[in-house]
């Protein structure tokens, strides 16, 4: 099962104490993978331009329902075209109590592998905050 889950270099791409890079297994390449599908926007990336989110099309955009709703429906998409080890179970994108610039996009999914259950809270932040 292990290996279904994969192994790669951590995100960030780290060096460690030896000189070589930091390494990354099982549920953490799964949870840095949905980073980078989420950080990364579309047409970013010249040899695969449909690879990432399209979220970042909406940096501008109002923070209301309408805006929230198109951001969930945006990641849903992404990680279920670009993530196979995966299945979303939820994608909740609400506004922050504190900063209302910034939605925190929950995303509930579950390993195919072994059906376990995880979580990652993504911010994203739509509006440039107060000066």
């Amino acid at each position: 099962m292990a290996a279904f889950l994969g192994k790669g270099w951590k995100y960030p791409i780290r060096v460690n104490a030896r000189g070589g890079l930091d390494w990354s297994e099982s549920e953490a390449s799964i949870s840095e993978a949905i980073w980078i599908i989420l950080s990364t926007p579309r047409r970013s990336r010249v040899m695969l331009p449909a690879f990432g989110c399209a979220i970042h099309d909406y940096v501008f955009a109002p923070n209301n329902p309408s805006t929230r709703a198109i951001v969930e429906n945006e990641v849903r998409t992404a990680l279920v075209r670009w993530e196979p080890r995966i299945d979303v179970i939820g994608v909740t994108a609400t506004a922050h109590t504190d900063a209302p610039e910034t939605l925190m996009i929950e995303v509930d999914y579950r390993l195919r592998s072994n059906n376990a259950a995880h979580n990652i809270v993504y911010p994203f932040y739509i509006n440039e905050g107060p000066k």
